[in-house]
């Protein structure tokens, strides 16, 4: 199933400057004045096209940007946020209300799974965790009182692909809304096409692609994101998760080049994942036909953009993982550092990281066992030079006389 080009739609958007400048004007104001009272009272009302009230509702800068993210994501209108899980959450509370119920896939980011799982409790909504790839497993849980289905396009980090199309049959069939995190895969996958209802974003990671800004973004269509807004009970609007202008502008202008950056994360992704896999480390990586979803991701993806940047290797131990990662940096490889999406490779342990919310029993449940390493791959220009200092370390460690080829 494929589709227009995203990354070619981002290219057509042409927002001048206050003075004629090729990037748009950013906007440093928390607040707007007006030339008549009367004026004001219909912005309170409702919103109108070009005007603004105060940034904690919208402004230009960051109106720039949701208006490009839902340019890429085909969707009517978007929203930008402070972080992914500031997107995340007001999504939640804006679709559930206390004696609600939503499912979701199990394998996810520990920051969404303590959300879940200790947090929307206290506030009387439910959540079933389940296996995101078993479509039986999912209409089994549905509820009376289920909302939602929350899933990742790409988990992280067992690097799971959700049945997009199917999970959208099963939520119009039962009135549901489907939510999709969009994170790992910008452009490679397109969510709302397939039909999702909402795709979240943390543009943290490979959307602005330079570790200096955390954001997220909700790209829906308008009577979703207006309701959002609403001055009465709009759940970013109360809530008031805003992103800065400034913020704003710097993800914008890296947003334009994020069709390269992800070819190039692909390519190094499935040298160092291939490579790996013929010395008989074990590695999953979306772009290996023995990956579990590798035809359904195939048959999903946009061309041109590849299978992503993320990588899991398993060393069988936590000392092996921590051990060869240290070494890595050691080399100068990358960074032994959460997140993703950097130019230089980013490697962490989830099971003591980014998913170390999730008790250990459940982990050994989802097959996340403590020796796994999460490699984001960067953007190398020689990846043959960083695979070779990789190989030389598992040599050293004794790892490649381990494993069968």
């Amino acid at each position: 199933m494929k589709h227009n080009d995203p990354a070619t739609a981002i290219q057509d958007i042409l927002n001048f400057g206050e003075f004629g400048g090729v990037n748009p004007s950013i906007t440093d104001s928390s607040t707007y004045t007006f030339l008549a009272a009367d004026r004001m009272e219909e912005i309170f009302d409702h919103e109108i096209e070009g005007c603004y009230l105060y940034s904690r509702h919208w402004n230009p800068s960051n109106r720039y940007l949701a208006d490009a993210l839902a340019i890429m994501e085909g969707t009517e209108s978007a929203q930008v946020t402070g972080s992914g899980m500031a997107a995340i959450s007001n999504v939640m509370m804006q679709i559930c209300s206390a004696g609600d119920h939503l499912i979701a896939g199990k394998t996810m980011y520990g920051g969404t799974y303590a959300l879940l799982n200790n947090y929307l409790p206290r506030f009387g909504v439910e959540t079933t965790l389940v296996d995101i790839t078993n479509p039986d497993e999912i209409k089994s849980s549905i509820r009376p009182n289920t909302k939602m289905i929350y899933c990742e396009a790409m988990s992280n980090p067992l690097l799971e692909i959700a049945d997009i199309p199917e999970l959208s049959k099963l939520c119009i069939e039962n009135n549901l809304k489907l939510v999709v995190d969009n994170t790992f895969t910008p452009l490679i996958i397109s969510p709302y096409k397939l039909g999702a209802d909402i795709v979240i974003h943390s543009l943290t990671k490979f959307i602005n692609g330079s570790s200096d800004t955390v954001a997220g973004a909700i790209c829906a269509d308008k009577e979703f994101i207006d309701s959002l807004m609403d001055v009465n009970s709009g759940t970013t609007m109360l809530l008031g998760p805003v992103m800065d202008s400034m913020r704003s502008a710097s993800v914008l202008k890296n947003l334009h080049n994020l069709h390269l950056r992800m070819r190039q994360h692909s390519r190094n992704a499935l040298t160092i994942a291939g490579g790996l896999k013929k010395l008989g480390i074990r590695v999953r990586y979306c772009g290996l036909q023995e990956h579990p979803q590798y035809e359904l991701m195939t048959n999903m993806m946009n061309d041109n953009f590849g299978y992503g940047g993320m990588v899991l290797l398993d060393l069988g131990t936590k000392k092996d993982a921590y051990d060869f990662m240290e070494r890595l940096q050691k080399r100068k490889v990358g960074y032994l550092a959460v997140s993703l999406g950097f130019y230089k490779t980013l490697f962490s342990a989830p099971g003591s990281s980014t998913s170390s919310e999730v008790p250990e029993d459940q982990q050994d449940a989802m097959g996340m066992s403590e020796g796994l390493v999460r490699m984001s791959v960067g953007l190398d220009n020689d990846i043959e030079r960083s695979f070779k200092i990789m190989v030389e370390e598992l040599d050293a460690m004794g790892k490649l006389h381990t494993h069968t080829t």
